[in-house]
């Protein structure tokens, strides 16, 4: 079976292989050619799809939530950041050295990523920064791995960029709520923390007793919508082959390699996050860590 998008654009038989990816693997190309026989994007469209952010503005205006600023903030804040992302990418994917480009961009969203889970939660020590970057950087290259070596995608710099965005984009989000529910969960249960010390549990003990509660927190997004997909919410990998035109089996089983790498990436980054945090807050002496007493007494 042959989908075609547009004239002479054969886009593959469902199936995974060399062949196959040479033929479906171009989501953003595919998208273009709808783009281009559909109306231009401009600001009239732009103004458009901030008509629910102005309800929600309004509402929160209404109700005196707070929220204004947050939500103009996010909202100016994404579009800026994508324009310059989408200035920057067009010039690196005309460069000749377009992989190298790419590669490199894929570190700066690692280092980024990496940065953004350390500062987000006032990370308790500098050892978090180096296993939510180790973490996140091993999560990105199986994924790369994975797509790569299978031929789900074909080896090349968009490929790259934007298998790496959806798999860090994902895991950060779990993996700072992680963080941040290990380090509140260490602060109000510190009595129990000291008292299983006293016990003559060591520090892998204390981080098995402690761990399992902040990590399952840190998954339920994901794994609530890896749950629902396809009955609430069709994943965005899917969407954009879907509008490109093709065929639904074939979006379908890209999807599935997608949302099983995403929903291991985050797994991992979240697991390893919060182990890590809970490993911080009890010293090499086997007593609780400053940063838990600080706060237990503020």
């Amino acid at each position: 079976m042959i989908v075609r998008v547009g004239e002479g654009s054969p886009v593959g038989p469902a199936g995974f292989g060399p062949h196959y990816a040479g033929k479906i693997g171009r989501p953003v190309v595919l998208l273009a050619q709808l783009n281009a026989e559909s109306a231009d994007l401009g600001l009239p469209v732009l103004a458009a799809s901030l008509i629910l952010v102005v309800i929600a503005i309004g509402f929160g205006l209404w109700l005196r939530l707070g929220i204004t600023r947050d939500v103009v903030v996010a909202a100016l804040r994404a579009a800026i950041q994508l324009l310059a992302v989408g200035f920057i990418l067009a010039t690196l994917f005309e460069s000749s050295r377009a992989s190298l480009a790419a590669a490199g961009w894929v570190l700066v969203m690692v280092g980024v990523a990496t940065f953004v889970i350390g500062r987000r939660v006032a990370a308790p020590s500098r050892g978090l920064y180096f296993v939510a970057g180790a973490a996140v950087a091993l999560s990105t290259l199986l994924s790369l791995v994975v797509v790569f070596s299978t031929g789900v995608l074909p080896v090349g710099p968009v490929a790259m960029v934007v298998m790496a965005g959806i798999t860090i984009g994902n895991a950060m989000p779990s993996a700072v709520l992680g963080v941040k529910r290990a380090m509140a969960e260490h602060r109000s249960r510190k009595g129990e923390v000291e008292a299983l010390l006293s016990l003559g549990m060591n520090r892998s003990q204390v981080v098995r007793f402690m761990a399992p509660g902040p990590a399952r927190d840190a998954l339920i997004p994901q794994i609530e919508r890896t749950k629902v997909v396809g009955l609430i919410a069709l994943p965005g990998a899917m969407t954009g082959l879907l509008l490109a035109g093709v065929d639904p089996v074939d979006a379908v089983l890209i999807q599935i390699v997608v949302m099983y790498l995403v929903l291991g990436a985050t797994a991992l980054c979240a697991v390893v996050t919060v182990a890590a945090v809970s490993r911080s807050a009890i010293t090499d002496y086997l007593v609780v860590a400053p940063w838990v007493t600080e706060e237990a007494r503020n």
